[in-house]
């Protein structure tokens, strides 16, 4: 089998396992991300109503290097669910690795007052 239908394989068992336990309520949100080789997305949603409360990505950031355009998306998530009266959320890391672009997000989001 190629490795690269290896990875993919392994992180959506890892998405899927992951996903069958982590649910966002209205309490308490969900916070995706999803991240292709250029650019990171982060959404915020409730799993109760199928519903997106905030959506950020980095695709018009300016920034080249691709750690602080993470941890400038998470900054940016939090403040959009300040302004929607959201301050804790669940993490998803969607079967990603939690090191460099997805950490930075987090720890981007816990810089701008989220809790998780």
């Amino acid at each position: 089998m190629d490795k690269n239908k290896i990875k993919i394989e392994k992180r959506s068992r890892r998405r899927n396992r992951t996903r069958a336990k982590v649910t966002g309520t209205g309490q308490r949100p969900r916070l995706a991300v999803f991240k292709s080789n250029k650019y990171i997305y982060a959404q915020i949603i409730d799993d109760d109503k199928q519903t997106t409360l905030a959506a950020v990505s980095s695709i018009k950031k300016g920034a080249n290097d691709l750690v602080k355009k993470a941890k400038e998306i998470g900054l940016e998530i939090a403040e959009i669910a300040k302004k929607n009266k959201i301050k804790e959320v669940v993490f998803d890391k969607s079967g990603y690795l939690y090191t460099g672009r997805v950490k930075a997000l987090a720890d981007g989001a816990r810089e701008g007052g989220l809790k998780f």
